[in-house]
């Protein structure tokens, strides 16, 4: 699946948490080229890159590696409607 390492898989959820949905759907990339852009919005080809490179620990590695299953899944247009501008 596009060279990344299987570590990266974000863990599924049994049961997808409402407030998790919003808070992804919600998240802005905090620094770098795309610093503000939400990560649903990043380019797919920019979050393979970065998980590639090493995503980082925490909130924000685990919040890029479910962006990265929801973008290669195609579902990113289930999280717009939760976004708040």
């Amino acid at each position: 699946m596009h060279g990344l390492p299987e570590d990266t898989a974000a863990p599924v959820p049994a049961r997808p948490d409402p407030a998790a949905l919003l808070e992804l759907a919600n998240y802005r990339m905090p620094f770098g080229k795309y610093k503000d852009r939400f990560l649903i919005d990043l380019p797919e080809a920019y979050v393979i890159w970065f998980l590639q490179k090493g995503a980082p620990r925490g909130k924000l590695g685990d919040l890029l590696r479910a962006v990265y299953e929801i973008k290669i899944n195609g579902l990113e247009d289930l999280l717009r409607p939760l976004q708040r501008p």
